[in-house]
């Protein structure tokens, strides 16, 4: 005689019908709850204090409303505590039809920078690393970009690669002008390759 009791099925009943986990998972979501809203609303009013100190060109590419752009701007300018908290209140609710997604970019852009910029700006150290440890380098460099003054490109490595070299032994190399101007006309040239 077999003495196992049946396993018990996890679920619940509701409504007259016994429901399982998995189908509470494919159950549809009803509407938001009053918690997920003031959520929503919050973050939303959150956003809209950053972009109070958001630089006018990532302004200007937001492409925001009017009302929304007066209510910033009002925003700006007013120094008291209950005003400035209401203001933000209004930049709030302004901004809960909007898409969220570009916005934030934008505050990252500002606060990171943007990677294309950060790209081009090793991609040019990475140049004038080469060119200085290279002669082959140098070569690679003028065949890519013909236009580059080769002449003043020679001059300019031939200094830094005697500026690099330590006065006495054991000392860190220095870098002098040479170097920096090295940079500064790589990024030059390669920026308008940059997107």
């Amino acid at each position: 005689m077999n003495n196992k009791t049946p396993k018990a099925i996890k679920g619940y009943w509701s409504h007259g019908r016994f429901v399982k986990p998995e189908e509470i998972a494919l159950e549809e979501v009803g509407p938001p709850s009053k918690t997920q809203l003031k959520a929503e609303a919050d973050e939303k009013q959150a956003l809209g204090e950053a972009l109070l100190t958001l630089r006018a060109d990532l302004m200007a590419r937001l492409d925001l409303p009017d009302k929304l752009i007066d209510a910033i701007a009002q925003a700006k300018k007013i120094t008291n505590f209950e005003g400035k908290r209401r203001q933000m209140q209004f930049i709030g609710k302004l901004m809960r039809p909007l898409d969220t997604e570009p916005i934030r970019a934008a505050i990252d852009e500002q606060k990171n920078g943007s990677a294309q910029l950060t790209l081009a700006l090793h991609l040019a150290e990475q140049w004038r690393d080469k060119l200085i440890a290279s002669d082959d380098a140098l070569g690679d460099w003028l065949t890519e970009h013909p236009d580059t003054d080769a002449q003043q490109l020679r001059a300019l490595v031939r200094q830094a690669r005697k500026d690099a070299k330590p006065e006495k032994p054991g000392e860190a190399p220095r870098h002098g002008k040479s170097y920096r101007e090295i940079f500064q006309l790589v990024r030059q040239t390669l920026a308008p390759e940059a997107p």
